[in-house]
């Protein structure tokens, strides 16, 4: 049994035969820095929930993420039972293509169609599939492989974003992905995250201690202590954001976070715990100056986001635009409103009826929606695909562009307005006098260097007057708070400057497009295809693992995962090995084993059959895989002694 689970295929952000060139690959750069040129904040974003599912199935699987079509064909070659697409709405398109591709060049292989793109009416029969997984899929996927779905989750070690670049500067990943739930309650009507989860939050993570002991693990295998945490509104839970605080505390770390939240649930933990915790970016829908949302009811949100960036707290405020009420006038009332909120950066959204939402219902029964226009439209960054009673598809588009650019205009960069409040939150924290905080601060200090070379390029391309004058008001408090730079830092401004230059020149030829690189990850290999794949210099997660621990009469080895043929006939090699040049006994625990291929144990014995009376088979009473394995065993090999795992503990250390 094997799974392919695939992103859809590129190029991205282009005018083809699939896709739209507004609708990219970066999700700053497409909805929030886009008017910036220069300075837009450019990366990618892995995509996180088929890593989830590749983590927490049994059967050896593989992610493909941002292929080409041809290296889509040439993976389903491969041979999988089961082939999983993911996508949205606007590229349903490249989904019917790939299921099309699937049943031409691999026609034994059944199609799972996954992702926000299955809420789309209809879809069961207009694009070609054998299943179609809708809402929380790590439990879909075990039901369908006839596997437990309500074990615990394993997280993935992943990186938050690829293929960063700061002013054409290409920077290493240093934040990890952290996923301790989906879904969100508020069921706001427009959001399809929230209905394509049942309007309801399913955790993976529940407590404050599972997030602590997996951000130290995560820590430990990848070196990062920032973390993005992807997690529809992270504050809804306090009790778990609290008792990882307290955690963090007691423990002496100071991870990182950046997180989403509504505007009440931050009122409610309040800006200083949030510090502490050591939140350093919040994306907040502030959507309306009208307070049509519950959880912005109110809510006085400037002096919040201001309160938020004093405290070094970098805040997202996310808008929508092309809402009922709005016409020519108010809708620039509400553009005006989201900027005059002076966040770090500002999402413009148009309102879009996406299809699973009680906004798309309600415009479906009115009669009002655009079907005319194609799915490949459906993204919020050009048309919008309704009857607006003062707007017309066509000119929305425009508005939202100027939309952005009266923001850059009036409030410079992203960039800079971050500069801004990584150094206000330095002086913050000065007030605070316990050694806690005082580390915070020293961590901000560092922070405040990484953002420092940037303030030349941001002084050097400002685009108008005020953006140059706030400039030198940032770099003013940089110099203030932490004196002049050092000669690395000045180096590093001279290379970002050249970084810089040739990025606006790159900018200002239009070609201001990056294509994510292609990218494979096996899980639960074989012993031989992971020896093949760490050849290529790949980090891969393997089926079985090995716990060795010693006594003084014996060797106990606890098996953990799956045991198929390669890597049974492998371990009895080692096996072997080890008793040919060692004294004494050697027991292999199977308690742990979640899955045996059929001949693998015999496989396995056959190397170890000439060590009788020194190698031994231990497995608990409710071990009923093994027993399972261990009863489908020829009579060659009956010299096997079973012994329970649990009596053995009682004459040795503990297994």
């Amino acid at each position: 049994m094997k799974v392919l689970l695939s992103s859809v295929f590129g190029p991205y952000g282009v005018d083809d035969a699939y896709g739209r060139k507004e609708n990219l690959m970066e999700l700053l750069h497409n909805q929030v820095t886009r008017e910036q040129g220069l300075f837009s904040l450019r990366f990618n974003h892995p995509s996180f929930g088929l890593y989830f599912i590749a983590e927490n199935v049994n059967v050896p699987t593989a992610v493909l993420d941002f292929p080409s079509e041809k290296r889509f064909i040439k993976e389903i070659k491969k041979g999988y039972d089961y082939v999983g697409v993911s996508f949205i709405v606007p590229n349903f398109l490249k989904a019917k293509r790939m299921a099309d591709l699937v049943r031409k060049h691999a026609p034994a292989s059944k199609i799972i169609l996954g992702g926000h793109g299955t809420s789309i009416p209809g879809v069961d029969n207009l694009i070609e599939n054998d299943h179609i997984c809708r809402g929380e899929g790590v439990k879909w996927f075990r039901t369908l492989l006839g596997e437990d779905p309500e074990r615990p989750f394993k997280h993935p070690n992943l990186p938050s974003t690829f293929g960063r670049r700061v002013l054409g500067a290409p920077m290493k990943p240093d934040t990890a992905i952290l996923i301790p739930g989906v879904g969100c309650p508020n069921a706001c009507r427009f959001c399809c995250t929230s209905h394509f989860f049942g309007k309801e939050y399913t955790p993976y993570f529940q407590t404050g201690q599972e997030l602590f002991d997996l951000c130290v693990q995560i820590e430990k295998d990848t070196g990062f202590n920032e973390f993005a945490i992807m997690d529809e509104n992270f504050l809804k839970y306090p009790d778990r954001a609290r008792d990882l605080l307290q955690l963090m505390e007691k423990n002496g770390k100071h991870y990182r976070f950046s997180i989403f939240s509504s505007a009440e649930t931050v009122v409610e933990a309040g800006v200083e715990f949030l510090a502490r915790l050591g939140v350093t970016f919040i994306w907040i829908g502030v959507e309306s100056k009208y307070e049509m949302y519950e959880k912005n009811r109110g809510i006085e949100l400037k002096p919040l986001i201001r309160e938020l960036r004093d405290h070094g707290i970098s805040v997202l405020a996310s808008a929508i635009l092309f809402l009922e009420h709005h016409d020519k006038e108010t809708i620039w009332e509400d553009i005006r409103f989201a900027v005059d909120l002076e966040s770090d950066l500002v999402q413009f959204m148009q309102l879009g009826p996406a299809p699973g939402t009680a906004l798309y219902r309600d415009y479906d029964k009115r009669n009002i929606l655009r079907k005319d226009i194609p799915y490949e439209e459906w993204h919020g960054q050009h048309t919008i695909w309704f009857d607006h009673p003062h707007f017309f598809p066509e000119e929305t588009e425009q508005i939202l562009r100027e939309a952005f650019r009266f923001d850059y205009n009036r409030q410079g960069a992203s960039l800079l307005r971050m500069c801004d409040t990584v150094i206000r939150g330095y002086r913050t924290m000065a007030g605070f006098e316990d050694p806690y905080m005082a580390k915070r601060r020293e961590l901000m200090k560092q922070y405040a260097n990484k953002f420092r070379p940037a303030l030349a390029g941001l002084k050097r391309f400002a685009h108008n007057n005020r953006t140059r004058r706030l400039t030198e008001e940032v770099i003013a408090k940089y110099d203030e708070e932490l004196g002049p730079k050092s000669f690395k830092q000045m180096v590093l401004s001279a290379a970002t400057l050249a970084f810089a230059h040739r990025e606006a020149g790159r900018v200002s030829r239009g070609k201001n497009r990056y294509q994510p690189r292609v990218s494979r990850t096996k899980y639960r290999m074989s012993a031989k295809d992971l020896v093949v794949e760490r050849l290529k210099g790949k980090k891969l997660s393997n089926l079985l693992e090995l716990d060795i621990k010693w006594s003084q009469t014996s060797v106990i080895v606890k098996l953990n995962g799956i045991l198929d043929k390669t890597n049974a006939k492998a371990l009895g090699k080692k096996i072997g090995r080890y008793l040919k040049k060692q004294g004494g006994e050697l027991m292999v625990n199977l308690d742990r084993l979640e899955i045996i291929e059929d001949g693998a144990l015999a496989k396995l014995l056959k190397k170890i059959k000439r060590f009788q009376g020194r190698a031994r088979i231990v497995l608990a009473e409710e071990a009923h895989i093994v027993r399972e394995a261990i009863a489908g065993l020829p009579e060659s090999l009956n010299w096997l002694v079973v012994t329970n795992s649990q009596e053995l503990c009682r004459n040795h250390e503990r297994i």
